[in-house]
C-alpha cells in the first residue's frame, strides 16, 4: 500500500508518466423487440425480455496527472490480450517515455510472464526494461485510480444494453474522447501519513 501511496506523490514528469491500469467484463446484450422511441410526452420503451451475446473485456489506461485515458475492447482478457495492451501503451502512447510508472492489481495475468508468453524473449525484454511496475495489496484495489475511472465508465456509458463488441468499442471511444478533450484528471488525496492513523489495524503490532 506504501509503495502505491509513493507513487502517488511523484510530481508529473513526461519521462516517467504514471499510468494506472485495470480491467472489467461487460455483459453484451441484444434486444428481442425493436425499443419504441421517445416521443412528445412518452419515454423510449425497451421489452423486458433480452439476448445475451455474450462477455467483452475493457482494458483502461488511465494517467491522472494528465487527465489521459485509453479504453481498448478485446473478447477476452488473457495473459496475450494483456502483454498486447501493455505494448500498445508503451510502442504507441508513449514511445518517448525513458519509463512508464504502472500501478495495476495483482490479477495473475497482469505479470511479466505474461510478456514473456506473448512476444519472443528479447522483445518481451525490452518492454519490461520500459515498465516500472507497482501492485496495489490484496483486497486493496481501491488504491488504484483506474478503478474509479473505469466505475465513471460503468455509470455514464455502460449502464444500457450493449448488444455486440463493435457498439461497445464506438460507444466508449465517444465516451473517452470527450472525457480527454476535457483533460478531465484525478488527484490523490489520501497519503502515508492519513493510512498509518486511519489502517492502523493493518499493520504489525510491535506492543511486547
Amino acid at each position: 500500500m506504501e509503495d502505491v501511496l509513493e507513487v502517488y506523490t511523484r510530481p508529473f514528469d513526461p519521462r516517467r508518466p504514471q499510468v494506472c491500469m485495470d480491467e472489467l467484463s461487460k455483459q453484451l446484450v441484444g434486444e428481442t423487440r425493436t425499443p419504441c422511441p421517445a416521443a412528445p410526452g412518452q419515454p423510449a420503451r425497451y421489452d423486458y425480455e433480452y439476448i445475451r451475446e455474450g462477455v467483452a473485456n475493457l482494458f483502461i489506461f488511465f494517467e491522472p496527472l494528465a487527465g489521459w485515458r485509453e479504453v481498448k475492447v478485446t473478447e477476452q482478457r488473457t495473459r496475450v490480450d494483456w502483454a498486447l495492451a501493455v505494448r500498445e501503451l508503451v510502442d504507441v502512447h508513449y514511445p518517448q517515455a525513458e519509463k512508464v510508472v504502472l500501478v495495476l492489481d495483482n490479477l495473475n495475468t497482469h505479470s511479466i510472464g505474461s510478456l514473456y508468453e506473448a512476444f519472443p524473449p528479447a522483445e518481451a525484454r525490452r518492454l519490461v526494461e520500459k515498465l516500472e511496475l507497482h501492485y496495489t495489496p490484496k483486497h486493496g484495489s481501491w488504491l488504484n485510480m483506474a478503478e474509479s475511472e473505469l466505475s465513471i465508465l460503468a455509470r455514464q456509458c455502460l449502464d444500457r444494453r450493449i448488444p455486440n463488441p463493435e457498439h461497445l468499442g464506438h460507444e466508449v471511444a465517444a465516451w473517452q474522447a470527450e472525457r480527454n478533450q476535457a483533460q478531465t484528471a484525478m488527484h490523490w488525496r489520501f497519503t502515508t501519513a492519513d493510512a498509518r492513523i486511519r489502517l492502523a489495524r493493518l499493520y504489525p503490532s510491535l506492543e511486547p
